[in-house]
């Protein structure tokens, strides 16, 4: 006699958003149907065109500009985004898992659409744009690896602030003082490292509020950078904050790619180690042990505990790797980009950081694609102000601060952060 045993079968369990955020996604994608057709397609002039500059300034004429027919290019956009409307209120669940990625469409259908209308009878160098974007997103995404790197292992790093701002000016002064890039950058890691050593004392063996010891770090770091600044770099400028910048080394072969090959491969070492450690750390968090004992700290220390892993050592390795790459981040705008110090330069994007972090739903790569969108909100409003077009400049310069705050609002979506991030550990006595 057999006996057969039945293997119970697990169904997965596909997340789907609730019907309300559905049909408000719908009617959001109407909106922006609408809003194309009303704001831009009534003041255009039939017969229009509008000219994308397809090469970045530094490169050869690869590919041919792209010219279109402006009011039927805002016709057509206008409809698309109107029938993804229409698609998504008439389907039971909409788009269902990929109404996020619909949502980026239409928003980019926007986009293009106040491009298109913005640069109506002109000009404007989509390249140079994109190659912009990219740069103003390296201190965006090298800050939001920072805040995954801390938060991951379950403390709340808001400090990324004061480390890029107190990095810029400590690799501004010791470039101009050694002379070498070199070593201003490993000052302003250092200077990180030190400030995150700082915040690792107070909030994982004192058990401080991490909120409050984050905020004393700012606070320090905007008063004391801003003294030096007018008291030394500012009356001493030739030799103290004179560093330089590191300069773009075009890759070869790679740089000579039509259209993309500029905007990635012909950059300074700030973009290429970008990449570089988005890709490490992608790859660390989710394939290797190291990775997995950090994300079992932020999210069930004591568990972890139980299994070995030395919770209180594990956190002061991540905040002080975090806290390295807000230095080396702040180091990009005094070195890598201005090629000097000026007071509070990073200008709130360690804040910006922390949003593309949650936007990003504490993942590398995710964190990447939101300081993209950052950054092309930034660079938009530089691109617009040279356009000409009558918007007020206090309004764009808000842009990506006012797209901050839709993210954060909720609308792609509600963020998990880690079950730990922010609660100390509280070691059982035996």
């Amino acid at each position: 006699m057999t006996t057969t045993t039945t293997t119970p079968t697990v169904k997965r369990e596909i997340k789907v958003a609730s019907p309300t955020r559905q049909r408000v996604m719908g009617i959001i994608f109407l909106v922006i149907g609408f809003g194309i057709w009303f704001l831009f397609s009534r003041d255009v002039e039939a017969g229009t065109y509008t000219k994308f500059g397809m090469t970045t300034g530094g490169q050869v004429a690869s590919i041919p500009d792209l010219t279109v027919p402006t009011l039927a290019t805002l016709n057509i956009l206008a409809v698309v985004c109107g029938v993804l409307g229409v698609v998504q209120l008439v389907r039971k669940d909409g788009f269902g898992k990929y109404t996020n990625l619909v949502l980026g469409g239409v928003v980019a259908a926007f986009v293009i659409s106040f491009l298109t209308w913005a640069a109506a009878g002109k000009s404007i160098n989509f390249a140079g744009l994109l190659n912009t974007t990219l740069l103003k997103a390296v201190p965006l995404t090298l800050g939001a690896l920072s805040g995954i790197l801390c938060e991951r292992a379950g403390v709340v790093n808001i400090a990324i602030e004061g480390m890029m701002l107190m990095g810029a000016m400590v690799a501004s002064l010791f470039a101009s003082v050694s002379g070498s890039l070199w070593i201003g950058l490993a000052a302003g890691v250092a200077a990180g490292a030190l400030l995150g050593l700082i915040h690792g004392v107070l909030s994982i063996k004192y058990k401080t509020d991490q909120i409050i010891s984050g905020t004393a770090i700012n606070i320090f770091s905007i008063g004391m950078t801003s003294y030096i600044s007018s008291k030394f770099l500012q009356v001493y400028q030739l030799q103290l904050n004179n560093p330089g910048t590191f300069q773009p080394y075009a890759i070869p072969v790679l740089s000579k790619i039509p259209f993309f090959g500029g905007i990635l491969f012909d950059q300074n070492m700030f973009v290429y180690a970008m990449f570089l450690l988005l890709a490490l750390l992608q790859f660390g968090l989710f394939k290797t042990r190291w990775g997995l004992r950090m994300r079992s700290v932020g999210e069930y220390p004591r568990a972890a505990d139980t299994l070995g892993i030395n919770v209180f050592r594990t956190r002061y390795i991540s905040v002080l790797l975090g806290s390295m790459v807000a230095g080396f981040a702040g180091a990009y705008f005094s070195i890598g980009s201005v090629g000097g110090f000026d007071e509070v330069m990073t200008a709130g994007r360690g804040f910006i950081s922390l949003a593309a972090m949650i936007f990003g739903n504490w993942i590398p790569v995710g964190a990447f694609g939101g300081s993209l969108l950052f950054g092309f909100a930034d660079s938009l409003a530089s691109k617009l102000a040279i356009l000409g077009v009558q918007i007020p400049s206090e309004l764009l310069l808000m842009t990506p601060y006012i797209v901050t705050m839709i993210v954060l609002a909720g609308v792609v979506g509600r963020a998990r952060t880690p079950a730990a991030d922010g609660v100390p550990y509280e070691k059982e006595s035996l």
